[in-house]
């Protein structure tokens, strides 16, 4: 089983290589559908706009939100296409990692001029090496 860190590497430089193919301005749904056609072909398992059900104060909601992509039942992928992030986007993920209990997930912005202006790695108490400016929630880790 590879690990989570792995797991965002390949997730990025297949990332990487779609953005320098396909290029900014396409809509979401089609780097999704594309990102998880890639992830498809290297063996892992992609699940795309997953349902979420949460419970809140003796409510259950179900499919509350979705999730754009869940790699391996691990890694949390919220896809962007848009001129710049956001304090907003990065929150967001951040709630979804933490109503689903997952450790990391990835926001990527395809909608930029390059994708490294685009990536932020978001963590939810889990200790990894990205460095610290990638992080949402820097803990001190």
């Amino acid at each position: 089983m590879k690990s989570i860190d792995e797991i965002s590497g390949d997730v990025l430089n297949v990332a990487l290589q779609l953005h320098r193919d396909l290029g900014p301005g396409l809509l979401e749904s089609v780097y999704e559908m594309v990102l998880a056609g890639k992830l498809c072909s290297l063996g892992y398992y992609v699940a795309r706009q997953r349902p979420v059900d949460i419970e809140f104060d003796g409510l259950r909601f179900e499919a509350a939100f979705r999730i754009d992509l869940l790699v391996d039942d691990r890694l949390l992928v919220e896809i962007k296409s848009v001129e710049r992030l956001n304090a907003a986007h990065g929150k967001q993920l951040l709630t979804y990692l933490r109503l689903t209990g997952q450790p990391v997930g990835l926001l990527i912005n395809f909608g930029g001029a390059t994708l490294k202006e685009g990536v932020r790695r978001i963590v939810n108490g889990h200790r990894s090496s990205a460095s610290p400016r990638l992080r949402v929630n820097n803990n001190g880790e």
